[in-house]
């Protein structure tokens, strides 16, 4: 599974963003696709995943302004961010998984400017 991410920039504090990650090579076993992000200095978190066939998950610092969705067609899974702080600069990495492990995107950087 190869993912590509991209959508990241610099914003101003308040405003928006959306994430992209196409994934492509051997779909079969995906049980879910997801964002994390890293900050400098601190350990990669989740930000949000959709487990397939099951439902979306949620860092408490994002919800009610990031939202995950997915495009079965297309193999890609969207991030919108709303309202956007600077806590949330940090690289954005997509990610998935399977029974034989995990994969990552290259990450992209976010920069929210207060």
């Amino acid at each position: 599974v190869q993912l590509q991410a991209s959508g990241g920039g610099l914003v101003q504090a308040g405003g928006s963003l959306r994430l992209s990650c196409v994934a492509s090579g051997t779909m079969f076993g995906i049980n879910a696709m997801g964002w994390y992000r890293q900050a400098p200095g601190n350990q990669r978190e989740l930000v949000a995943d959709i487990i397939f066939g099951e439902g979306t998950n949620y860092a408490d610092s994002v919800k009610g302004r990031f939202t995950i969705s997915r495009e079965n067609a297309r193999n890609t899974v969207y991030l919108q961010m709303n309202s956007l702080k600077p806590e949330d600069t940090a690289v954005y990495y997509c990610h998935a998984d399977n029974l034989l492990g995990d994969y990552w995107g290259e990450g992209t950087q976010v920069t929210v400017s207060s």
